[in-house]
């Protein structure tokens, strides 16, 4: 017998040979028909994993994140198998499991079609009626290479030349069909009742824009069809909300091949949008004690070398010359560090100068690989609220918690707090050559402001080698409608820049001491939190955001002078107006409308005109009838000026 000590803290014993499935069949069938991985002494296993000695076992349901893990990865090998039974020639790359579902990468001879999709899912349902298990094995490192070449697997013949020397080589066959896996799988693939395959696309190799180009079939699945179902229904959800769709459709921004991917334009709506974040973000920070400065959108090469952009980021760059050649080089800015200290240096500056707190709005441009763009969440020029504080050691976390605050206001008044978190991002030791400084540096910033993070009394996450190369940093995280997660605010504390560009503040000793540096943006890059707000809202601005916070529609033609007049007012007080003047329905103009998602509609007609006063929808409201012109206004202005944030419909 053995002892087994279960996740509860209470010890079992079993006969020793036990598998894992066994142990959970003896603590109750609804344990074992709900497993899926088992977790001994902290490593997954098959439930099919013998226990030969005292060990801590935890058994994971589809509930627990490696359980599901491990389900969608075994979806993903039978969806593999699926291909490979209908398309022989088609070679395996890889197939893991991410959030939500899986996905698979395949070389095939043309790319798969939705009639493709479907065909593969019922494959994939007769492979489940099988009722095949997964059997685990593993070969040598010159048998496995022998394996994966008789199976003309040309991609795990590199997988398995990139393992280690000593690491273990694993297979799973399920069926005829074997694929070189670590694991591990589901113990039953009837527990396997709910998936969908959702889409098909290309995918380079690895990752890389100079590797080949295969099919990537995305899916999603889930032990029961009810839990689908939902799924599926936030899926269409997404879609919905998609800011690279409905951004288009709302006329908020386009792009255009001859202009350039990666270089959205914004359009008369969107630069609106823009201009309202601009200005409040620019005045809330002078409010708070920043100067503005206006820096160069390029600079010489010689300037990058000093900040060591040229050395660890020049190939994210766009650069201009070339430097055998000519005797300038310039590269437009990443970012606006450089420029903003030399605005520092351009005087000496005392400890009673400290604080110094400036602020740009900067537009960057960024050098990224054609594969990563999309919408306006990943750009090769965009705007950012940039920001640098030089402050002196004892000033550095209160200027630190000063800096969360002001991120904190703006979040809280585009109503999306609730949705960000927080990431510590730390250097990754074993990769020293990405950044500058020493480790006692690195260790001692990062323990600064593991320290101010914790005073602050924030939920975060430490992620290591996801630093700045001169800093660590606290990212601002937020999920887009399909998950997946993007950085739109960083905070950094930066202890090597100030001593590479000599910067220096009179201490009151009267000798001179290199500041410590924070950089950070407050509401982001303009881009990636336009997008974030069409998704959040679906398009329903809050009404201060709102590129028209009024539409008026005109009944006829005798209508028009009155509305025309009131468009007037309306203006006197800064209330961004529309009238739709077109000859057609007023039906046809109120469904229009809608689409627009504008925050007030008026429809203007006899009574109107007549009564001298205005029919009300609100569309976060409904019909609020008739209104006194004066009163509407006085409530807009109120809703504007405090940038209230309505439920929304």
């Amino acid at each position: 017998m053995i002892k087994i000590t279960l996740k509860d803290g209470s010890v079992r014993e079993v006969e020793k040979g036990s598998s894992v499935y066994d142990v959970a069949k003896a603590i109750s069938g609804r344990l074992a028909k709900e497993a899926v991985v088992g977790e001994v002494n902290g490593e997954l296993v098959d439930l099919s994993f013998e226990l030969n000695e005292d060990v801590s076992l935890s058994i994971l349901k589809f509930d627990d994140e490696q359980g599901r893990d491990t389900f969608r990865h075994s979806t993903a090998h039978i969806m593999a198998r699926a291909v490979k039974n209908l398309y022989p020639s088609t070679k395996l790359a890889i197939g893991p499991s991410i959030e939500n579902g899986f996905y698979y990468d395949f070389e095939v001879e043309k790319n798969f079609t939705l009639e493709d999709l479907e065909k593969i899912e019922k494959e994939m349902k007769n492979i489940i009626s099988a009722k095949e298990k997964f059997e685990r094995f593993e070969l040598p490192r010159d048998e496995a290479l022998k394996l994966v070449k008789e199976m003309n697997e040309d991609y795990k013949e590199e997988l398995i030349n990139d393992l280690p020397e000593d690491a273990i080589i694993s297979f799973y066959r399920h069926g005829d069909f074997v694929d070189l896996c670590a694991g591990p799988h589901v113990y039953d693939i009837k527990f396997i009742k709910a998936f969908k395959l959702l889409s098909a696309t290309g995918a380079y190799w690895r990752g890389d824009e100079n590797n080949k180009m295969l099919q990537r079939i995305y899916g999603t699945c889930f032990p029961k069809a009810n839990l689908l179902e939902t799924h599926l229904a936030k899926l269409e959800d997404a879609k919905k909300r998609d800011h690279n769709k409905l951004g288009r459709e709302l006329q908020i921004f386009n792009t255009n091949e001859n202009v350039g991917q990666g270089l959205p334009l914004l359009l008369p709506k969107g630069a609106k949008i823009v201009q309202i974040l601009q200005r409040f973000v620019e005045d809330e920070e002078e409010r708070r004690g920043y100067e503005l400065t206006k820096t160069p959108l390029m600079a010489k090469s010689d300037l990058y070398k000093i900040s060591g952009h040229w050395q660890l980021y020049k190939d994210g760059m766009f650069v201009l010359g070339d430097e055998e050649v000519d005797k300038e080089v310039f590269g437009l800015r990443p970012m606006t560090c450089p420029f903003q200290i030399m605005v520092y240096k351009n005087t000496q500056k005392s400890y009673r100068d400290l604080p110094k707190r400036y602020n740009e709005t900067s537009t960057l441009f960024r050098n990224e690989s054609s594969g990563e763009m999309h919408g306006l969440i990943r750009v090769r020029q965009f705007t950012i609220s940039e920001g640098h504080l030089m402050v002196t050691p004892e000033q550095l976390e209160d200027e630190f918690k000063g800096v969360v605050s002001l991120i904190n206001y703006f979040m809280d008044t585009l109503g999306i707090h609730e949705d960000i978190t927080y990431q510590f991002s730390k250097w990754d030791p074993n990769k020293s050559e990405k950044y500058i400084g020493t480790a006692e540096q690195w260790e001692s910033s990062q323990n600064q402001m593991r320290t101010i993070l914790d005073h602050l009394e924030i939920d975060y996450v430490e992620a290591e080698g996801e630093a700045a190369f001169y800093g660590p940093k606290l990212d601002i995280q937020f999920k887009n409608v399909h998950g997946k997660e993007d950085t739109i605010i960083t905070v950094q504390i930066d202890f090597a820049l100030a001593e590479k560009f000599d910067m220096t503040y009179v201490d009151s000793n009267g000798e001179k001491k290199n500041p410590y540096i924070i950089h950070r943006t407050s509401i982001g890059c303009y881009e990636r939190t336009l997008a974030m707000l069409i998704e959040k809202y679906a398009g329903k601005f809050p009404a201060w955001l709102a590129p028209v916070q009024v539409k008026m529609l005109p009944i006829a033609d005798r209508h028009l002078d009155y509305t025309f007049e009131l468009k007037k007012e309306f203006e006197k007080h800064g209330i961004r107006v529309e009238v739709d003047a077109r000859l057609e329905s007023v039906g046809y103009k109120i469904r229009e409308a809608r689409l627009e998602r504008n925050p007030y509609m008026l429809v203007i007609g006899d009574n109107e005109v007549e009564n001298k006063n205005i029919s009300v929808r609100s569309r976060d409201k409904g019909e609020l009838g008739a209104m006194d012109i004066k009163d509407f206004i006085k409530d807009l202005v109120e809703e504007i000026e405090t940038r209230a944030i309505l439920l929304q419909d």
